[in-house]
């Protein structure tokens, strides 16, 4: 697969989510061993929720994502720009106030949210920049950015193994267990494509945000950063 391949029109992407919505969360379940749930616990500790405070979870799918804030006090808005994954999680979660969303045009006025947090959809924005200045822009001054997304492993033999688990036995194990396998191909290749660790902080930077920081989890298959708007 190419980078060409890689930049798919949004609409092509939102119809892929669409698509895995039904089985989205126990195929993410089983494909990282479970792990997701202690990402997920991660970027709760690192958001940091006050009881009340507005938090934007961008890219939220089924609000998987979202109930943490929710039972930590804050006023969590899931928001997603596939409409089906929105309706999965909807029948799930149906007090959660799930919104429609481009991640290069939010919905959103400036200065909405204490704090935006996205996991494991900035790679899916069309414009990742683009989207981590709108988050910017929705972000009350001095709030908070936190990106939870896959990265780079920093140990060499480590790196190795994950690399091959992600192109070979990522796919064969989501054709057992999704709705619709084909596009974990997309996705794998999606993030062997994606910028490392530093690269992604320079990225956050240039969209507007100060004092990037960022913490390895899982030995660097995934990478927590945070910085302030």
């Amino acid at each position: 697969m190419t980078r060409a391949d890689l930049d798919k029109q949004p609409a092509d992407v939102r119809r892929m989510f669409d698509a895995v919505a039904k089985r989205y969360d126990i195929t993410n379940d089983v494909l990282s061993f479970g792990q997701d749930r202690r990402w997920r616990r991660e970027v709760l500790a690192a958001v940091d929720p006050s009881y009340g405070d507005k938090v934007l979870d961008l890219a939220a799918g089924t609000g998987t994502s979202s109930v943490p804030f929710r039972d930590a006090g804050a006023t969590v808005i899931p928001c997603d720009f596939s409409v089906g994954m929105l309706r999965v999680g909807k029948r799930a979660v149906p007090s959660l106030p799930f919104t429609a969303g481009d991640g290069t045009r939010l919905p959103f006025a400036d200065g909405t949210f204490d704090a935006v947090t996205i996991s494991f959809g900035l790679r899916n924005i069309v414009d990742p920049r683009a989207g981590l200045s709108e988050m910017r822009r929705v972000t009350r001054p001095g709030g908070r950015l936190v990106v939870c997304e896959f990265s780079h492993p920093t140990w060499g033999p480590w790196r190795n193994v994950y690399m091959e688990y992600l192109m070979k036995a990522l796919p064969a194990v989501a054709r057992a267990v999704s709705s619709s396998p084909d596009a974990y191909v997309y996705l794998a290749e999606s993030i062997r494509a994606w910028p490392d660790q530093r690269g992604l902080a320079d990225l956050i930077v240039d969209a507007g945000w100060t004092a990037p920081s960022w913490r390895n989890l899982s030995g660097g298959i995934v990478a927590l950063h945070r910085a302030t708007a």
